[in-house]
């Protein structure tokens, strides 16, 4: 098994310092991924490519960057891996349940809020799960550690710091997991991650509860 990683943000690089498995990013291979087909070559040596590519200014107003980036990029994704028989690995988010009101399940219908960023995050998710050959869906939300905010908006989450995130996804590709899965580590509130922070009212438009049920993931990974 050789897994490849895209972008190099928070999480992929995370991914990668764990694992060392090869990364490519726009900052390291001067690549863009709208011009996916410059440089999708460079993917044949791999059995595995896991996505953490997105444009995730999670309240722009940026539809075109969103939609791009989020949605027709992740079909190109698609397409190139079925025709070169390789699984995708889509980092997905849990900001696609932002209207969901109880703890959804990887079954549920998501309900995202109103959002670019979610909505179009959503639709790959949607495209990946019709049309993929291969394909696993991690939906999470990960945080720098430490989390540096001396103030931190009161909501809920199931996301954790990336290192915590980066390492259960890791479990799931290297345990071949396939099919969507809800990825953190349990409710809470965002304060957790930063204990010394003051909690403080979110703007109107942040989801104020993404938890998710994880008992597929913890039943997968404890099996």
């Amino acid at each position: 098994m050789k897994v490849l990683v895209l972008g190099d943000g928070l999480l992929g690089s995370e991914i990668s310092r764990q694992t060392q498995w090869d990364i490519i990013s726009r900052k390291k291979d001067k690549i863009e991924a709208l011009d996916f087909d410059a440089w999708s070559h460079k993917l044949i040596p791999y059995n595995i490519i896991t996505n953490c590519i997105a444009y995730t200014d999670s309240y722009s107003k940026d539809k075109e960057n969103h939609y791009k980036i989020n949605y027709e990029f992740v079909s190109k994704l698609v397409s190139f891996c079925n025709k070169n028989d390789k699984k995708l690995v889509q980092i997905s988010t849990e900001f696609v349940y932002a209207l969901n009101t109880s703890l959804p399940t990887e079954e549920d219908i998501p309900q995202p809020n109103n959002s670019w960023y979610s909505y179009t995050k959503l639709l790959a998710d949607e495209y990946i799960q019709l049309k993929s050959n291969k394909y696993l869906i991690c939906r999470e939300l990960h945080k720098p550690n430490p989390f540096p905010y001396e103030k931190v908006w009161d909501v809920q989450t199931s996301g954790d710091t990336v290192d915590k995130i980066a390492k259960l996804i890791i479990e799931l590709i290297n345990k071949n997991a396939s099919g969507v899965y809800n990825v953190g580590t349990g409710g809470k509130n965002l304060k957790e991650l930063a204990p010394g922070s003051v909690l403080v009212p979110p703007p109107i438009y942040v989801p104020k509860d993404t938890r998710m049920n994880l008992d597929k993931l913890n039943k997968f990974l404890n099996d």
